[in-house]
């Protein structure tokens, strides 16, 4: 008679999934009413300069907690995607100095963006792979053999945060390659946008004035004027670029000695 293999339990099987999806549930539940509330728009330099008196006195009574509600709040706008991280990092600069400011920048990105990993690696992960078939879980393989390389350079470049996350979680890359390769990537450009931020203080304290004229005659179009195209210029995005293949060379070096080898074996 062949060994009976026990049931499983449908509650713990249920469990398990919900474990798995739940979070996953929530955070595009919390990322569709973010958009439709309109959230991402409020991430402007116009409500620093709206709620300036008010922000630097908390920031002097309470720098530490003014520190870490910057964190939370970029970590939040990296989770639910929000295209403002420039304007983020730039505010970090202008509030707290290009060192803090550019620290700040750098951890809540990176934290926003372990979570959302964390999150997708958990609901799909390898499993998806299986599904997907060889060609896939071959690819998987050869990323995580040098994801911390790969995940630099994704971040280097100008990619979509979410696009590298779900990539690394899709490949099912360790934690610790993903945070400290997201981390080392994000400190060149947090750290210059940061820089920047902290050179605004004659540009904002010029436009408030009119930012401000211009809300007391009734007009429903003032803004201050501030693009991050200015600070994320294309000699930026080159430089990054520039380090984002560097990240490569390693990868690229490992491979052509491996195939030298391959080669040279009798």
């Amino acid at each position: 008679m062949s060994p009976q293999h026990p049931r499983p339990d449908p509650t713990r099987q249920l469990r398990r999934v919900l474990g798995r999806l739940v979070p996953l549930g929530c955070l595009l539940g919390a990322l569709v009413l973010a958009y439709a509330m309109g959230w991402h728009r409020n991430l402007r330099l116009e409500m620093l300069v709206e709620n300036n008196a008010a922000i630097d006195a908390f920031i002097e009574a309470h720098r530490i907690a003014a520190i870490l509600s910057f964190v939370v709040i970029y970590a939040i706008g990296a989770i639910l995607a929000m295209p403002a991280g420039a304007v983020l990092a730039v505010v970090g600069g202008f509030l707290f100095g290009a060192l803090i400011g550019g620290a700040a920048a750098m951890i809540g990105s990176t934290l926003g963006a372990t979570i959302v990993f964390l999150i997708a690696r958990s609901a799909f992960g390898e499993r998806l792979l299986r599904r997907l078939g060889p060609r896939a879980e071959s690819f998987a393989a050869g990323f995580r053999a040098d994801a911390f390389y790969y995940v630099m350079f994704l971040r280097l470049m100008p990619v979509p945060s979410w696009f590298t996350n779900l990539t690394a979680a899709l490949c099912a890359v360790r934690l610790r390659t993903f945070v400290t390769a997201t981390a080392i990537g994000r400190i060149p450009g947090s750290f210059l946008l940061a820089l920047f931020g902290a050179g605004l203080d004659s540009m904002i304290a010029t436009q408030e004035v009119a930012y401000r004229a211009c809300l007391a005659a009734g007009e429903f179009d003032c803004r201050i004027d501030f693009d991050p195209a200015n600070v994320v210029t294309p000699t930026l995005i080159v430089a990054l670029a520039g380090l984002g293949l560097l990240a490569l060379v390693p990868v690229l070096a490992r491979r052509l000695l491996m195939r030298r080898a391959a080669i040279e074996r009798p």
